[in-house]
């Protein structure tokens, strides 16, 4: 999958009010930590995840995107008729219908002629928007579109403490549940536009993929609840991970000049260092952001990138490689050409 007509306008990120760490959490955990048997500061230990961010209560998916779309659209000096297609890849969502996109576009006041839908893939979902939004561009159907995301994790890790101090909890439900007190909320978007329309030298150059379905049921959500199978998911996520990376390198000729950053999916510590260690990549080439943000899912890759760029580790010239993970179980690898 290549591009020749894909410009990356600007990107933009906003994070939520309210840093809230893993010693908190476990501070409502009190007593069924001391029943099973788990120390102090077992999250942080075991993921690497020191905090995450929460929205006030009763903040919508729709909203953060919201936020982030419209910094990003400032950013670039976008105006909103001139937004084509708006695609949501969030895993949260305000409702099941109709689509949050056309929420995000009601609040931004995006135009009639704007093709507004949800892109719903697990931790790939932005992703799979910015392809989508791409394809559009390089078939020459519209000129610019906008992918945004926002994870709304709160109400769901409220539910799971609820559900885990109970007096029947047992091992394998900390266990089963225990990827959920990993999350964090964000919001992010991302201006594609037509190269030659565009003011920006970040080119979207094309990607590839994988994908693993025999292994689709080793993480399952629902609104308040998240239950995950962590052995299985590291195991098989790293293997799927693993498996794609040799065709972005074949395919973008990167024996030859590997990345200069590569933006990977901040699962946690060890799926991050698992990973690297087996694709000999060294890892002061990848950015983390999973001990201050923890997990948001398809916001993960997009907000590292942006907070990059702000940090001024990315610089013009460098080749980024987008390199998410979702559980389904699906790797999904973009060149970017920043």
């Amino acid at each position: 999958m290549r591009y020749q007509h894909v410009a990356i306008e600007g990107i933009a990120h906003v994070l939520p009010p309210h840093t809230i760490t893993s010693e908190d959490l476990e501070s409502r955990l009190t007593g069924m930590m001391r029943k099973l048997g788990f120390p102090p500061g077992t999250i942080e230990k075991l993921t690497g995840v020191r905090e995450r961010r929460w929205w006030d209560p009763g903040v919508k998916c729709s909203q953060g995107a919201a936020l982030a779309a419209d910094r990003v659209m400032q950013k670039c000096g976008v105006r909103p008729d001139q937004i084509q297609a708006l695609v949501n890849g969030s895993v949260s969502r305000d409702y099941l219908e109709p689509a949050t996109a056309t929420l995000v576009a009601g609040q931004l006041g995006l135009g009639p002629g704007c093709m507004n839908f949800d892109v719903t893939n697990a931790c790939l979902g932005f992703l799979n928007g910015m392809v989508a939004v791409a394809n559009m561009i390089e078939l020459g159907q519209i000129e610019t579109g906008m992918v945004v995301a926002s994870e709304v994790t709160r109400e769901g890790i409220e539910h799971t403490l609820t559900r885990l101090d109970g007096a029947e909890v047992t091992s394998d439900d900390f266990r089963n549940n225990f990827a959920s007190l990993t999350l964090g909320s964000a919001a992010v978007a991302c201006i594609l536009r037509r190269a030659d329309r565009s003011s920006s030298p970040h080119r979207l150059t094309g990607g590839v993929w994988k994908a693993d379905t025999t292994h689709n049921d080793l993480c399952v959500a629902s609104h308040l609840e998240m239950r995950a199978d962590a052995h299985g998911l590291l195991v098989h996520g790293v293997d799927c991970a693993v498996g794609t990376w040799p065709l972005a390198v074949a395919e973008f000729g990167w024996n030859q000049a590997p990345p200069d950053e590569i933006i990977f999916h901040q699962v946690g510590l060890t799926h991050f260092v698992k990973t690297f260690e087996r694709l000999s990549l060294p890892l002061d080439r990848a950015l983390v952001t999973f001990p201050y943000l923890g997990n948001t899912g398809p916001v993960s890759v997009p907000v590292t990138l942006a907070i990059g760029e702000a940090q001024g580790r990315i610089q013009p010239g460098q080749t980024i490689a987008l390199f998410g993970v979702g559980s389904g179980l699906g790797s999904l690898i973009l060149e970017v050409k920043w």
